[in-house]
């Protein structure tokens, strides 16, 4: 049973005759290759997307698959690739950078240690290295977002990786009278037993409604389904027989195997692959998208956790923003707050506060030359272009509250000379620049005496105003005041969301009448009232909300990661490319998208430093 379970699953090595033309005697080569030329290369056609496959292991320890999975993809769209079942973590990782999708396919049995569970006495065949490679591999695309189909095996190790479990062995651990035979004796061209797919899920929308004919080759299952994901099918036994993780993340995975049913003729499992290489082809768009264009997050307070031992910020730690995740998330720039909460005012206080901005950016400063060979610091709009040529990642430094410059202006102009090119004028608490939006005291009904003094010198060196955080009366003030566009670093559109720190309509209209930018904030409070339900959908309603209201041309990203920012779906630098992948989705061009992604900020940013050269 064992081995015919895991010939089923693994089948034939890699072989590519199964695409060529039958010929008849030996070919005469010269004419074989002016063939491929003339009838097989076309430049108009566009390019499929790349889906790796993940391999077996044959008696010998080479890399297999098999072929039922290659024609499967090949007749959805994809161009299939074999992944070489090795642990090496740079060699995987460098592969799936060039993936767009990804199929983790059937075979042996899982190891239950890796969800803490001894075996049992009924486990089967299991290969450590294979789980180590194929775990590896899930977390590789899983950083990425690469579009995801688990298959029987990939199924389980999907649910293990994410933190889920199995039953190792269903017949000893469910009751097997009313279980349904999982291991069939059928060929796998042929069902067995019915799946029912659960209404309302992306599985329903792919495949249809109601109880499809599935095959079954395997005894463990998922039993407690991973954190994230939800149940899409169940066998009449209750046996769950496919789980997803959409709409947030584009991971789909079955426990039947949909390639031996496809390469029978079946015309409704062929739909998962084609979903999968749709799935697969937007992506790809996304991340050629941002090869052209230049994307930056303007929000992040990472500076906050420089001083932890051993930071260092080219090592993917459990920090939301790093190198390693910009890298993965297809960002160019980040900016990276020095940020101070709001305290006392008395002159020590105040110059406390100056002081400890000064550490923050130096410590900045420290960060980024420690790192010279992934990234440089940036001050100007063109910066960005320079640095991304040079193959890098560019850091900016603004200013979070105003407090940090105390009481004199000049430190505005000592701070930019460290590189900082903008400042929110406050925090959660009013200060001696403005009311804040958060506190109610409202002490200055708007900018300060102080405060317009700061606007003014803020407009005479080039430095951009930031309004996230400032009470309406403050914004309005402002605006009066400004000879130049604004900024709103991390502010999102207050009719979703009825938070204190968003935006108003008319206040989108004025912004917008200013020739400002709003940088929606990825922070789950500030996204949806119901905080815990906050994702990357109800960011996108953000984005589209302040286009409609605002035009494309302002609006743009500011996550607040490292702040309180981060939601399902975007939970870190590395998720940022999802945005895209769904403005892509929704209907956005490449131009529009490039506006949000970098181009409206670093017009703002390009207006304000213009007016200060004069």
């Amino acid at each position: 049973m064992k081995a015919l379970l895991y010939l089923v699953c693994t089948c034939l090595i890699l072989q590519v005759s199964h695409a060529q033309s039958p010929v008849s005697g030996i070919p005469d080569l010269k004419t074989f290759k002016k063939t491929i030329d003339s009838s097989e290369i076309n430049l108009r056609t566009r390019r499929p997307p790349l889906i790796g496959l993940s391999a077996a292991r044959n008696a010998n320890g080479g890399s297999a698959v098999g072929s039922a999975y290659i024609e499967s993809v090949i007749k959805a769209g994809g161009a299939p690739v074999l992944i070489p079942a090795t642990t090496d973590v740079t060699a995987l990782r460098q592969i799936v950078a060039n993936l767009d999708g990804l199929i983790m396919i059937g075979g042996e049995d899982v190891n239950p240690l890796w969800y803490n569970e001894a075996p049992l006495q009924q486990l089967g065949e299991v290969d450590p290295l294979r789980d180590e490679y194929d775990i590896k591999l899930i977390k590789l695309a899983a950083d990425r977002n690469v579009p995801l189909l688990g298959i029987c095996r990939g199924e389980q190790l999907i649910n293990v990786a994410f933190g889920g479990t199995l039953y190792q062995d269903l017949p000893s651990q469910r009751d097997s009278k009313t279980l349904v035979k999982h291991g069939q004796k059928l060929p796998g061209a042929y069902a067995s037993h019915i799946a029912s797919i659960v209404p309302g899920t992306q599985l329903e929308e792919i495949i249809g409604s109601g109880n499809k004919g599935v095959n079954s080759f395997h005894h463990q299952a998922v039993k407690d389904v991973a954190p994230g994901f939800r149940a899409v099918a169940f066998s009449s036994d209750s046996v769950v027989e496919a789980i997803e993780a959409w709409p947030n993340h584009p991971i789909l995975a079955v426990q039947w195997h949909p390639e031996l049913l496809t390469a029978g003729g079946d015309t409704t499992m062929v739909k998962l692959f084609r979903f999968l290489v749709g799935k697969a082809d937007t992506y790809r768009q996304a991340k050629e998208i941002h090869e052209r264009i230049l994307s930056i997050d303007t929000h992040t307070d990472t500076p906050l956790r420089f001083r932890r031992p051993g930071f260092n910020l080219a090592n993917r730690e459990t920090n939301l923003v790093n190198l390693p995740k910009m890298e993965e998330g297809k960002l160019d720039g980040q900016y990276l707050a020095a940020y101070i909460g709001q305290g006392k005012r008395d002159p020590l206080s105040l110059d406390t506060a100056v002081q400890r901005i000064n550490d923050l950016i130096t410590d900045i400063h420290r960060q980024v030359e420690a790192n010279s060979d992934l990234c440089e610091l940036a001050t100007t709009p063109e910066d960005l272009a320079r640095i991304k040529k040079a193959g890098k990642k560019a850091i900016y430094i603004g200013i979070e509250n105003g407090y940090g410059i105390g009481k004199d202006v000049a430190n505005l102009a000592r701070f930019q000379k460290m590189g900082a090119t903008y400042m929110t004028l406050c925090h959660s608490y009013d200060n001696d620049i403005c009311d804040t939006s958060t506190n109610t005291k409202k002490e200055w009904d708007g900018l300060s005496p102080f405060g317009e003094e700061v606007v003014r010198e803020m407009n005479r060196l080039g430095i951009m105003v930031d309004l996230s955080h400032a009470g309406e009366s403050t914004f309005w003030d402002v605006l009066k005041l400004t000879t130049v566009p604004v900024i709103c670093s991390h502010s999102s559109a207050k009719a979703l969301c009825n938070h204190d720190r968003n935006l108003t309509d008319e206040q989108l209209v004025a912004l917008a009448e200013n020739g400002g930018v709003a940088q929606v904030c990825i922070l789950n409070m500030y996204i949806n009232n119901d905080r815990k339900s906050a994702s990357l959908g109800d960011v996108i309603e953000h984005i589209d909300h302040i286009v409609k209201v605002a035009g494309i041309d302002h609006v743009g990203i500011g996550s607040d990661f490292d702040g309180g920012g981060g939601l399902i779906g975007l939970e870190a630098d590395n998720d940022l490319l999802q945005i895209t992948v769904k403005l892509l989705e929704k209907g956005y061009s490449e131009e529009e998208i490039a506006k949000i992604w970098g181009g409206n900020f670093l017009r703002v940013m390009k207006d304000v430093q213009a007016v200060a050269t004069k």
